[in-house]
Formats: C-alpha cells, structure tokens, sequence
C-alpha cells in the first residue's frame, strides 16, 4: 500500500530470539543505525560509541555493519562491555570525562576517532563525543540532549554535529533483511522480560541498570 507504515516481514515461525530483533528494529537499533548514518561511518574506519545502553550497542552493531575497522566503546559495566564485543567492539574504555576522552585519544594516536556516536544525551556524554572526534570529522548525535550542545571546541577543529530523531521506517527493510539471514541480531538487548502487570518494575530494572533493555510480553 502506498505510504503505508506497515513493513511486511516474509516466512512464517520465527524463531524467539528472531522476534526480539525484529522488535529491535522499531526503535534502539534503528537509532543506533541513525547515529552511525549520521556520523557518516565507513568501511575501514575507527569509531567511538559513547554511550552502552541498548542505543549504545545497537550503534556498536551499526557500526560493524557498515564496515568500520577499529570501533571503541565506552563502557563501565562488565556485562555491557561483553555484548558490545559481541555486536563488534574492538576496545573498551571503562572511564567517564575527561579520563575516558584521554583513553580515547591514546587509543587512536592523539587523533581522535573518524566518527563519534553520542548515544546518551547528558552534557558529559556530549563534550565526551566532541573531545573524541578527530578533526574534519562528524558526531552522530541520537541522544536526546539534557542541555546546550559545546559547540565552541568543536568549531575550531571543524568537527560537525549531524542527528536527531531516529526516521526508523526509512531504514528497517535493509535492517530487516539482516535480521532475517543472521548477520545481525540486536534483540540481544532485550535482556529482562516480565509481564504487563510487572511494567513498573520493567523500568526499574533498566533504572537501576540490572537491565539493558526490557521486554514487556502480553498474554501467553
């Protein structure tokens, strides 16, 4: 149907965990892809992803798919880091500010990455993505911004800021064919399931980071 929203998802009985990533494709991974569109990633380049909650990794994952060599996360939490390795991270760096800017830096040289993903939105995470970026280069910006975005450092260094709202429908049909054949799986991030009536606690649960992402199942 013309202009219609709906995206038709061919096969029948997929599987559990093929579903999940399919719910994925409706929200964090679509905006981590977003963040790494932005960003402008290419194959054989190093990119840093600020930012490990399930946009975060989604962009690790974005990331890998679209061919960058090196990818960098930064992460303080172990079971985070390990499914950001799984989705493609090469390097974690488990500092916040200025010590995991630095990180960054002696990572890459003293040159930054060639494309920075800011994935949580707060004012450290931000002038986080904009210390990282390597001259000329672009931070793909997805979260939503608690404050003034630093553009003064960054303008010197002819660094840019490209995002926004993640147009999710515009990029599921060639997500969803990933999904399909196996070569990506971002339902990963869907780590605590729990019914409806259980929603608050849903949210806690992601509060409290015992979870990356939960899953709400209604009915059997």
């Amino acid at each position: 149907m013309a202009g219609s929203t709906l995206v038709p998802v061919p096969g029948s009985g997929l599987s559990g965990q093929t579903l999940k990533s399919l719910l994925a494709l409706s929200d964090v991974m679509a905006t981590g892809h977003h963040a790494a569109v932005s960003a402008g990633v290419k194959p054989g380049d190093t990119v840093a992803v600020v930012g490990d909650g399930a946009v975060g990794l989604c962009a690790v994952l974005a990331a890998r798919r679209l061919g960058a060599e090196r990818i960098i996360a930064l992460s303080r939490h172990p079971d985070r880091q390990k499914l950001a390795v799984a989705f493609g991270a090469t390097d974690i760096v488990d500092q916040r500010g200025d010590p995991a800017a630095q990180a960054v830096l002696d990572l890459t040289g003293g040159i930054g990455a060639d494309a920075a993903l800011e994935c949580v939105g707060t004012a450290q995470s931000i002038a986080t993505a904009g210390a990282i970026a390597r001259p000329g280069s672009t931070v793909g910006i997805v979260g939503v911004p608690y404050g003034e975005l630093p553009f003064t450092g960054t303008f010197f260094r002819n660094v840019g800021w490209k995002g926004g709202p993640a147009p999710a429908r515009i990029y599921i049909p060639d997500l969803l064919a990933d999904v399909l054949s196996g070569s990506i799986n971002p339902g990963l991030v869907f780590d605590y399931e729990t019914g409806l009536d259980q929603v608050a606690d849903a949210y806690k649960a992601m509060d409290q980071r015992r979870a990356v992402k939960s899953l709400i199942r209604v009915g059997s």
